[in-house]
C-alpha cells in the first residue's frame, strides 16, 4: 500500500464521506455509509462498511461537534445507513498492506475515539446507543460495545462476531476481549466460544449470552432504539437550551521543520531526533462568568488551545515517526493560569465548561499514552500552573532552572485544585471503566480527577503512589509560585540544576534518551508511567496493546503465508505450530 506522506486529522462535515449526522431534538443520530472508493490510500476498497483511519478521523470529528456544538443532544444513535451490514471491523486488505507502525497507531487512533465514548458518557452526560441493523464484525462490534447500550435486529441473519483470531490470525485490535468481560461480563467459557467463533452469535443467545442488551425484530427494531434513545436521553443533564459553539478550522502554519498554532508550537530539530512543544499560557484577560465565556466560543482559551495541542499530538505521532524526544515547554503568566483555573472549577458543572475540561482530559491522555520520550523544561518565562502542570506532570522528567542570584527571573510552578478535584459526573459510570473508592489526590470516587490518566489517578496521586503525607505537602503549596529548589525539595521535578549546570545537565540527558533503542524506551515508558490500579481502559491500552504488537509481527499473522496476508486470495494459511 503506498501510505499517506502526511495524515490531515482535521475535517468538517461538509467534506465527510462516510458518516451522515442527523438531529431530532435530544438524539443524534450517526450513522455508518462508508465509501468504498474513499480510503485514506489506494490499494484497498472500504467494502461492507469496513473502516480505515480516514473513518475514524470523521467519527473522532463528528463526536467532538456533537459535544460542543449541539448541547441539546443527550444520546448518539450509532447505526448503519447500509442495508443488512452495520460494520465489518477494520478492513482487511489495508491491514494486511500496512507497515507494522501503521497499524499500531491507527489501532491507538481508534483505540482513543472508542475511549471517547465512555469519557462523555461518564463524565458529559453524552449516553449512546448502538443500534445494530446488520452484520457487525470486529472492530464494528468493538465501535458497538463502546455505547452504553447496543439494540441487535433480530432478522435471523444479523450477527454480532469477533472473529480475528480464527480468521486472521490476531486479535481484536479496539478492546474487544476486554470489553467482553470486563463491561458486559460475558462468562468466560462463552467469550471463548464467541471469540474463536467466524459465525459469531445472533438473536436470543446473543442477548442470552449478554452480548447485546436488547434484540428486536425488523418491524419494531426503530420503535424500540427511538424508545432506547429516549430514556437513555433522560439520564443526561445537558442542557435543551444550550447555545452550541461552532468549531471552526484551526489555524495551523505548517512548515518543514514545525507546526505552528496561535497557542502552540512544535519545533523540529532532526539531526537530534528532538521535537520542542511549546504551549502558551491564557492572556490575562480571560473571561470570568459564563456570558464571557459564551461570547468568546471556540476562541475561548482552553478550548482553543485543547484543540491546537491535541492536533498537534496527533500531527507528530502519526507523520514524524523518527522524532522519539518531545522537549515539552510554556510560556506565559503563572497567575494568568491559576486565575484560568479558578474560572474552570468555578462553572465546571455549565456544560460547556464541562466539555472542555473533557477536552483537555482527553488530550493529556493522548499525551500520556503517546509512546514518545517526554522531557518537561521549566525556564524563565514558563508558566507551567495548574492545568497546564498537568503537561510537567504527565512527562517522563522534569528540569527546573534554578537562578540563585535572581529570585525574580527564576521560572515556578504552582498547582490548583483543577490537579486535585474533581469534575461532577452524571450518570452512572461505566461498568469496569474506573477504579472506585479511594481520596482525591489517589484514585477515582465520584468524578475522580479533574484530568485522570486512563488509570483514574490524578497525575499528581500517580507520582506519589497516592501516599497522603507528599501529597498534604503539596496542597499546602496551591496557589504558591514554587523555584525550583522548592519544587525539587517537594519531589515535583527530577532535577534542579542552576545556570553553570543547566545547558550541559539538559543536553546530556537529552542526547543519552536520543540514542537508546525506541523499542525498549516505549516498552519501559508505558510500564513506568501507569502504575496505578489496573482497569479496563489500562487493560486496553497496556495488556491488549502489547500482545497485538507482538502477534502483529509474527510470521503466523504477517509472514508470506500469515493469515492476514492470505485473506482473500484463497491461499492456505501456514502456521508455525510451536507455542511460544
Amino acid at each position: 500500500m503506498s501510505q499517506p506522506t502526511r495524515v490531515e486529522y482535521q475535517t468538517d462535515p461538509s467534506q465527510y464521506r462516510h458518516w451522515k449526522l442527523r438531529f431530532e431534538g435530544p438524539v443524534a443520530t450517526l450513522a455508518a455509509d462508508f465509501d468504498e472508493n474513499a480510503g485514506l490510500a489506494p490499494g484497498y476498497k472500504l467494502k461492507l462498511n469496513s473502516y480505515d483511519l480516514g473513518v475514524d478521523i470523521e467519527l473522532n470529528d463528528a463526536i467532538n461537534r456533537i459535544r460542543f456544538e449541539h448541547p441539546e443532544v443527550r444520546s448518539v444513535v450509532v447505526t448503519s445507513a447500509k442495508e443488512k451490514v452495520f460494520c465489518s471491523g477494520a478492513n482487511i486488505f489495508m491491514l494486511g498492506v500496512s507497515s507494522h507502525s501503521w497499524k499500531v497507531n491507527f489501532c491507538k487512533f481508534t483505540n482513543e475515539t472508542r475511549n471517547g465514548l465512555e469519557d462523555s458518557s461518564q463524565h458529559s452526560g453524552l449516553k449512546f446507543l448502538a443500534a445494530v441493523n446488520g452484520a457487525c464484525a470486529g472492530g464494528g462490534y468493538e465501535l458497538a460495545l463502546a455505547c452504553d447500550q447496543i439494540i441487535l435486529v433480530d432478522d435471523r441473519s444479523s450477527a454480532v462476531s469477533l472473529p480475528e483470531v480464527p480468521l486472521l490470525g490476531v486479535l481484536p485490535g479496539t478492546g474487544g476481549l476486554t470489553r467482553v468481560t470486563d463491561k458486559k461480563h460475558v462468562r468466560h467459557d462463552l467469550a471463548d466460544l464467541f471469540c474463536t467463533s467466524v459465525e459469531g452469535v445472533r438473536g436470543q443467545k446473543a442477548k442470552d449470552w449478554r452480548l447485546v442488551d436488547d434484540i428486536a425484530k425488523p418491524a419494531a427494531f426503530a420503535a424500540k432504539v427511538q424508545e432506547r434513545a429516549l430514556q437513555l436521553a433522560a439520564l443526561s443533564d445537558r442542557p435543551a437550551d444550550g447555545k452550541g459553539v461552532a468549531l471552526p478550522r484551526l489555524a495551523r502554519t505548517d512548515e518543514a521543520d514545525a507546526l505552528r498554532y496561535p497557542n502552540v508550537t512544535v519545533e523540529i530539530d532532526r539531526s537530534k531526533r528532538t521535537a520542542t512543544f511549546t504551549v502558551k499560557g491564557p492572556a490575562a484577560n480571560q473571561p470570568t462568568d459564563i456570558a464571557g465565556i459564551e461570547a468568546a466560543g471556540a476562541a475561548w482559551y482552553p478550548l482553543q488551545m485543547g484543540r491546537e495541542l491535541e492536533d498537534a499530538i496527533l500531527q507528530m505521532r502519526t507523520n514524524e515517526l523518527d522524532i522519539g524526544t518531545w522537549l515539552i515547554k510554556t510560556e506565559g503568566d503563572v497567575a494568568a493560569a491559576l486565575a484560568l483555573d479558578a474560572t474552570l472549577l468555578a462553572h465546571q458543572g455549565h456544560w460547556l465548561v464541562r466539555e472542555t475540561i473533557g477536552l483537555l482530559r482527553r488530550t493529556f491522555s493522548r499525551l500520556d499514552v503517546s509512546s514518545r520520550s517526554l522531557f518537561a523544561l521549566i525556564e524563565p518565562g514558563s508558566c507551567f500552573a495548574g492545568t497546564l502542570a498537568e503537561l510537567a506532570l504527565a512527562c517522563d522528567r522534569s528540569y527546573q532552572l534554578m537562578l540563585p542570584d535572581d529570585a525574580a527571573k527564576s521560572p515556578k510552578i504552582a498547582f490548583s485544585e483543577a490537579n486535585f478535584g474533581r469534575a461532577p459526573t452524571p450518570g452512572r459510570s461505566q461498568g469496569g471503566a474506573r477504579p472506585s473508592g479511594a481520596d482525591d489526590a489517589g484514585t477515582a470516587s465520584s468524578g475522580g480527577p479533574l484530568y485522570p490518566m486512563v488509570t483514574g489517578q490524578s497525575r499528581l496521586g500517580r507520582r506519589f503512589y497516592g501516599e497522603t503525607a507528599p501529597l498534604a505537602a503539596v496542597r499546602e503549596q496551591l496557589g504558591q509560585a514554587l523555584d525550583a529548589d522548592a519544587a525539587f525539595k517537594l519531589g515535583l521535578v527530577t532535577s534542579n540544576p542552576d545556570d553553570i549546570d543547566w545547558a550541559d545537565e539538559v543536553r546530556l540527558a537529552i542526547e543519552e534518551r536520543v540514542a537508546m533503542s525506541p523499542d525498549a524506551l516505549t516498552g519501559m515508558e508505558a510500564n513506568l508511567r501507569f502504575n496505578g490500579p489496573e482497569n479496563m481502559f489500562t487493560r486496553v491500552f497496556g495488556r491488549l496493546t502489547a500482545w497485538q504488537n507482538w502477534i502483529f509481527q509474527r510470521p503466523n499473522a504477517v509472514g508470506e503465508k500469515g493469515a492476514l496476508k492470505v485473506y482473500g486470495k484463497g491461499d492456505k494459511v501456514a502456521f508455525d505450530w510451536n507455542r511460544v
